[in-house]
């Protein structure tokens, strides 16, 4: 299979990838569902060599969350769904039966020669396997081991399991996320993705790379807790600073800004758009451009903190010009006026823009070097390409998500198991 390099910039060439900026970097993934398949997923594809661990016949959750699903050669559903694919690109699959005390001994023996061991399971769950922090560092002090839990590994619902959904609720989030009460369709929304895990996923990466950097000082590994709690209070962001700093809760508020105006959708000729006016100059420039020069002056409007106090005042006067013009008349008009406006895409939409396809990011890969489709009829999976873009060691897609256990031979052999070795274990239904 051809590996398929992402430009460094729109103007780059698709030349001969390089090894990847962690190359070397072994990374023994315990983990499923999302969370910490999104933290392996980014380790991959900076060119970590990710070995997934999964259950024999059944595999990830994900792999069963559909419709949509995967569609084969001829383009009928499998019973792949898509949703795997999302995070699980560039990594190795293997399927071992970590109940089985012959499974749980191929799991230590792969974790002495890992760099790095994601798990998610609840706290404490992989101890009665050997599997837990305490009992692999022994084996391998050098091991950076990461914890994604719910709530962390101490604190009073340390045992508990956590998910996205409740931990978005938990926090705030979707208290902060929809529109008003007493409005049509008010009341607390869930975020679109399952925002909490990408985050954790996202963060939990950080912290390998520095637990990586620290190992280079002093050659040993360390423990990373990480908990979708702490994650979802980090990210209230500006939210959170602001009720720490006033003690008053956020309120929803649909699509407007609770500190920006305006910054919110505007109706028009054809349905919408959305400006993101985000300082005093930038409304001038806007006011000027639609011929109102006035209210960038007006005493009302002339600064940030008089527009949010007059907000009920100004976005109906602006909603009276927007509807003059479509959504493309206006990007047209103000995007060398260096005022932000946009389209309201569908992902349909997003997918066909012209920035994003320059952009690349869109990607299709094969799922095996030697056949036409993998051991589930699959040929080829198309996902979003990783948006880090670095210019001497960009990310590389080498590999398709995988099937189930698609490499399991390749690596127990890598372990130093023979055929027969291999063979006995599938029968015994270890792997």
């Amino acid at each position: 299979m051809d590996s398929v390099p992402l430009p460094s910039s729109p103007s780059a060439s698709a030349s001969a990838p390089g090894a990847g900026a962690l190359a070397g970097i072994r990374v023994l993934d315990l983990s499923r569902v999302l969370a910490g398949p999104w933290c392996t997923q980014v380790l991959a594809d900076l060119g970590a060599d990710v070995v997934k661990v999964e259950r024999p016949g059944t595999g990830d959750d994900t792999r069963q969350w559909g419709p949509p699903f995967l569609k084969d050669a001829e383009g009928r559903d499998t019973t792949q769904a898509a949703y795997f694919t999302a995070c699980n690109r560039n990594k190795r699959s293997v399927t071992i039966d970590m109940a089985h005390p012959e499974g749980q001994a191929l799991l230590r023996a792969m974790a002495m020669e890992a760099d790095v061991v994601v798990e998610n399971f609840k706290v404490g769950g992989l101890k009665q396997y050997g599997l837990d922090h305490e009992s692999l560092r022994a084996l391998n002090p050098r091991l950076i081991y990461c914890s994604v839990t719910g709530f962390g590994q101490t604190g009073p619902y340390a045992p508990r399991a956590g998910y996205d959904l409740m931990v978005q609720a938990m926090t705030g989030l979707m208290d902060i996320t929809g529109r008003a009460d007493g409005e049509p369709g008010g009341g607390p929304l869930r975020v679109g993705v399952a925002v909490i895990d990408l985050f954790t996923g996202l963060y939990a990466s950080n912290a390998i790379l520095a637990a990586l950097h620290v190992r280079q000082r002093t050659g040993e590994g360390q423990h990373i807790d990480m908990a979708l709690l702490d994650v979802g209070m980090a990210v209230l962001d500006n939210q959170a600073a602001g009720f720490l700093a006033t003690g008053e809760s956020p309120r929803r508020q649909g699509n407007s800004h609770p500190s920006l105006v305006p910054y919110q959708d505007f109706p028009t000729a054809d349905g919408a758009m959305l400006l993101a006016i985000g300082n005093d100059g930038q409304f001038a420039r806007f006011c000027a451009a639609i011929g109102r020069p006035e209210w960038a002056t007006d005493a009302r409007f002339a600064t940030n903190t008089l527009r949010v106090q007059h907000r009920a005042e100004l976005v109906p006067l602006m909603e009276t010009v927007t509807r003059t013009r479509t959504t493309a008349q206006w990007v047209a008009l103000l995007e060398d006026k260096a005022v932000p406006c946009g389209p309201i895409n569908s992902i349909a939409q997003a997918f066909d823009d012209p920035q994003v396809r320059a952009r690349g990011l869109a990607v299709e890969l094969p799922r095996r070097p030697d056949s036409s489709a993998g051991e589930d009829g699959i040929a080829t999976v198309r996902g979003v390409a990783s948006p880090l873009r670095l210019s001497a060691t960009p990310p590389v897609l080498r590999n398709a998500p995988p099937a189930l256990g698609q490499h399991t031979d390749e690596v127990l052999a890598e372990a130093g198991l023979d055929a027969a070795a291999v063979a006995r274990l599938r029968a015994a239904g270890v792997v």
